[in-house]
């Protein structure tokens, strides 16, 4: 027994001492969950075992997993929240909530493939979140980004329901390649038009302005790039569900200014040009606007939604209804939409997701124009001795169809013009964590793509034509987008000893998208009710024209490698290299790489800056330069074009082809480079914040179609020629004026920005493409055009030179700046003519937004505001190209203050005079005026229900609200002039009568749908 015994112990030692690392391994245990706070997940919070340098940041859907040891605890941190610890006793998930510290720093924001503590961004990124853009309600995300961010323009395109606005970041870069900037959709490129996105999915944007942050997208982020992230749930959560709705009336902003009947029969009595055609009347006036408008009409939307998660899973699900009709009869647009997002863990290391968002929309009755409804005489008696609508009245020398409210709505099936889309856009993702090496993961992303669009037109016999026996006509066109892309992506992130935080990103991507569109029109359809359906059927001709019927396939595959380090939250630096090959440009120059370096100093967290730290919570220091580069042109521009023409031999024809565009087998990239320099700073305890940034951005080898001689035979190529520049300046200010001082709180944020572009070179040392209005040294977008400098009357200094200047003209007409030689005596060596023309910047000198809201306990007062200084307006209304301001009486009239022998300081010419094509000579001239304003865009009174009384009912918040947009203009010379809203509604070959005065690339102001003032009541509604 003793022998027994002694034997035991040193077994037992040495079996104790074979289980003590086992024991010790028994004793790490992975600690995941999710850190979140009142609106949802966090991303890019830290969570740092203390004590140790093991740690990482949470993902986009605010999780984290680390293994640790059993009972240590964990930091979490987070800016602009106070930091919590937590002791970890087993693997059950923890729900982390951090609470806003409003003494701390702003949040973290998405970045290209990942996401970066704000204090840690080197980059010009600007953030807005989803409940600020929904401060504006619209079903266009575009609308509710206007004025929010510096830097960042929005310009209305058309005023119709449903239509999309231009964005530009930081100015025009390019001539004839595409200057719209990427939207990125939960991580994946977005395929689709940002109308297709429903504002109340959106639970944040970032915006990457300059090069070094844009450069990651390669290419695609030639033009700057929108984050959107989307609302998502997490796990752990318990089911919410959420109602957003509104509904609201929409009346006119301003009617279009035109002559009422005894001011008409005044005009053109002066200008003794036209006497009444058969159906006018002196006595009688009738106006026209309101018999054609459709007012109020209706806006409204409704979103329900359903987040939640279980222990290894989230999941969203939401679906939408928005519907606005315009102001026009039958103009109208309706989408519906349906969004799902699921995320599940697979094991410890393993995690699968999709998110698809689809949208159906349709667009009904953009083929109503206003200059029909205009330009109709306010003298002119529609109606027949019985009381009925006459179809047409003749007027001097026109007869013209009669539009009317119920004129277009009775005509139904006999006119129409829609639009319907089907989208589809779904990204997948499984993304493996790597449990041998601390903070490696391999992420595959795939997103694939679906959009199909028919449009379809029909006018009925007669309808808007003088003559009854018109024959109909109709044309029909259907175009399908396909798209899919494939990126894989590794990650390594890591915080070490607490002071060193790495992240490194490899990316390998391949897309391709294709695009097929055909088109037909006919005239001579069988029946109204066929309208643009089964056009084989028509009694008249069918064209199939070439040029419409297009087939295209792309294709881009990219490299992309970017390391960030922060050293103690004082010192950072990121840099970034990418290369793309793009199939739209010539063999042996497809690729491309373009690097990006840029670094920050955070001043305010140096021990020499300790003293300040009492008034300056943050100070960061940032410069970055990056390259990026554009292939956004359209296919096939390497080999060249040809076209086809129909050729006559004898008694047959037959179709050949010609070469319509040469070939260029050299046809590369067009490359920006950015310098940037900004500067962040946060005062007064987080009181004061701010943004103060400047850039300078040089496009080189331009993406320009040539034009060539007729003597060459073809008329143009595309080619790399020419070099653009654009400087420029932001501030950004937000501000907590009264901060919950006996319930009342006011905050208040303004951003400014001003962008100066110009030309700087063009192809084969040129200074200027007159066809093209581009010009060495000015702008991109500009006017050429004589410069209105008044009216002639005898004081002016120049008067006795008249009939040299002016040969045949007369008093009050329009005086435009001569640019001629004098002689000794002051005398000009020859009459005005087209070398006095002028290079008219349309280039504001600065711009921004402003918002501003006042609560007292539950009820809040918020207005959103934006603003223009300076810069051009086109305005064809005013124009010799909208017909409207003729001067002769011999149409409908746009009201004016006219020139007579009584009233020489008129600011229009004498109506009668001299003329150039029925309009007055210089006429031109007269649409341009200052594009200064400053607009009060939204004013919206919110009451927060308690939260103890919604308690007893099961509902988790309650917020109601009332909200007027668009109410009110101030300091517009245009709105001064015309009485009507500043903003653009069409670009220049669209809604005038000539469309073909201006370049198409510009915006105006023209006959399209007048905006309007819309008043709305809503909810907000989760239990």
């Amino acid at each position: 027994m003793k022998c027994t015994s002694q034997l035991i112990k040193p077994i037992g030692l040495f079996v104790l001492l074979c289980l003590l690392p086992l024991a010790s391994f028994a004793q790490n245990i992975t600690a995941k969950g999710v850190v979140s706070d009142d609106l949802g997940p966090i991303v890019g919070a830290s969570v740092v075992e203390k004590g140790t340098t093991n740690g990482m940041v949470t993902n986009i859907n605010g999780e984290y997993s680390l293994e640790v040891k059993r009972g240590a605890t964990l930091v979490i941190s987070y800016i602009g929240y106070i930091t919590q610890e937590v002791t970890v006793t087993s693997s059950a998930p923890l729900k982390i909530k951090l609470k806003e510290d409003s003494q701390a720093l702003e949040e973290v924001v998405v970045i290209g493939y990942g996401t970066a503590r704000r204090s840690d961004v080197t980059g010009s990124v600007s953030s807005v979140k989803g409940s600020e853009l929904r401060a504006v309600q619209t079903g266009n995300i575009s609308s509710a980004l206007q004025g929010r961010v510096a830097g960042v323009e929005m310009s209305q395109t058309s005023s119709q329901p449903g239509a999309s606005m231009q964005i530009r970041i930081r100015g025009t870069r390019s001539l004839n390649a595409d200057n719209d900037p990427l939207i990125v959709l939960d991580g994946i490129p977005f395929a689709g038009s940002i109308s297709d996105i429903n504002p109340n999915d959106i639970k944040s944007m970032d915006i990457l302005k300059d090069a070094s942050s844009t450069a990651i997208y390669g290419s695609r982020g030639a033009n700057g790039v929108i984050m959107i992230t989307t609302n998502k749930g997490y796990t752990e959560q318990k089911a919410q569900i959420s109602y957003n709705a509104y509904f609201g009336l929409k009346t006119l902003f301003a009617r279009y200014p035109m002559m009422d009947g005894p001011d008409y029969v005044k005009l053109r009595n002066y200008a003794g040009m036209y006497t009444n055609g058969s159906d006018e009347d002196d006595s009688f006036n009738i106006d026209w606007q309101d018999e054609f408008y459709k007012t109020p009409s209706i806006t409204t939307s409704h979103d329900i939604g359903i987040t939640g998660g279980g222990k290894s899973n989230a999941y969203s699900f939401g679906i939408g209804y928005f519907h606005d009709e315009g102001v026009i009869p039958t103009q109208q647009f309706t989408r519906y939409s349906a969004r799902a997002s699921l995320d599940q863990e697979i094991g410890k290391y393993v995690k699968v997701g999709i998110v698809s968002n689809t949208t159906y929309h349709k667009t009904e009755g953009s083929q109503i124009s206003m200059y029909g409804v205009l330009s109709l005489s306010p003298i002119a008696n529609p109606y027949n001795d019985d009381g009925s609508l006459k179809r047409t009245v003749v007027m001097p020398s026109d007869e013209q169809y009669v539009w009317t409210k119920d004129v277009l709505e009775g005509l139904g099936d006999s006119y129409v013009s829609e639009q319907k889309a089907f989208a589809s856009y779904n990204s997948f993702y499984a993304e493996i964590t790597q449990p041998w090496i601390k903070g490696l993961s391999y992420r595959i992303n795939l997103g694939l793509n679906y959009r199909h669009t028919d449009s379809g037109a029909y006018t009925g016999t007669g309808v808007g034509s003088s003559t009854a026996s018109t024959i109909s006509s109709a044309s029909s066109s259907s175009s399908t987008t396909t798209n899919w892309e494939i990126e894989n992506l590794l990650t390594y992130d890591r915080i070490f000893k607490e002071k060193h935080h790495l992240n490194v990103v490899g990316l390998f991507s391949a897309e391709r998208t294709t695009y097929d569109r055909s088109a037909i029109s006919a005239t001579g359809i069988p029946a109204d009710y066929f309208q643009y359906h089964n056009l084989g059927l028509a009694t008249g001709e069918i064209t199939v024209s070439p040029s419409s019927q297009v087939y295209q396939q792309t294709g881009l595959l990219s490299w992309m490698g970017r390391a960030m380090y922060t050293y103690d939250d004082r010192y950072m630096i990121s840099a970034a290299f990418r290369s793309d090959g793009s199939s739209r440009l010539a063999e042996g120059h497809k690729w491309h790489a373009y690097p990006a370096i840029s670094a920050g100093w955070n001043i305010a967290n140096e021990a020499f800056f300790e003293k300040y730290t009492d008034v300056v919570d943050e100070l960061k220091f940032r410069v970055g330069y990056g390259q990026t580069s554009n292939q956004a042109i359209d296919p096939y521009k390497t080999l060249g074009t040809l076209s086809t023409n129909a050729y006559n031999f004898g008694d047959t024809f037959t179709t050949g082809y010609y070469v319509s565009e040469l070939a260029n087998h050299e046809l590369g990239w067009e490359y920006s480079s950015t310098w940037n320099f900004g500067l962040d700073f946060t005062l007064f305890k987080g009181r004061l914040s701010g943004t103060v940034e400047y850039y300078i951005q040089k496009t080189n080898d331009l993406l320009v179609s040539v034009n060539l001689p007729s003597t060459a035979g073809v008329g143009s190529y595309m080619a790399n020629v020419g070099n653009t520049q654009n400087k420029g300046f932001e501030l950004s200010l937000n501000g907590t004026i009264i901060d919950n001082k006996n319930g009342w709180t006011w905050t208040a944020g303004i951003n400014l920005y001003a962008n100066k572009n110009k030309i700087t070179s063009l192809a084969s040392g040129q200074t200027e493409d007159e066809s093209n209005w581009w010009f060495v040294g000015h702008p991109i977008d500009v006017v050429y055009d004589y410069e209105k400098i008044g009216l002639w009357n005898t004081d002016d200094p120049d008067y006795e030179y008249f009939d040299t200047l002016e040969p045949g003209g007369n008093l009050g007409m329009v005086r435009v700046k001569y640019t001629g030689d004098r002689d000794a005596n002051g005398a000009p060596t020859r009459s005005i003519g087209s070398d006095d023309r002028q290079i008219i910047s349309l280039e504001p000198n600065f711009q921004g937004g402003f918002n501003t809201m006042v609560a007292y306990k539950d009820w809040d007062l918020s207005i959103v505001g934006s603003f223009k200084n300076g810069g051009k307006l086109i305005s064809t209304l005013y124009s010799s190209s909208g017909y409207l301001n003729m001067e002769n009486g011999r149409r409908g009239q746009v009201e004016i203050d006219y020139w007579t022998e009584d009233n020489t300081d008129a600011k229009f010419p004498k109506p009668g005079g001299i003329m150039t094509s029925d309009n007055p000579k210089y006429g031109s001239t007269l649409g341009l005026f200052s594009a200064s304003y400053l607009k009060i865009r939204t004013i919206t009174l919110g009451y927060n229900v308690p939260r103890a009384a919604l308690a007893k009912v099961g509902i988790n918040s309650l917020r109601v609200y009332a909200t007027v947009q668009n109410p009110f203009v101030f300091f517009s010379p245009y709105k001064n002039q015309s009485g009507m809203d500043p903003e653009t509604n069409a670009y220049g070959d669209e809604h005038q009568a000539v469309t073909s005065n201006y370049q198409s690339r510009l915006l105006i102001v023209g006959t399209n749908s007048p905006n309007t003032r819309n008043y709305l009541i809503g909810l907000n509604l989760t239990f």
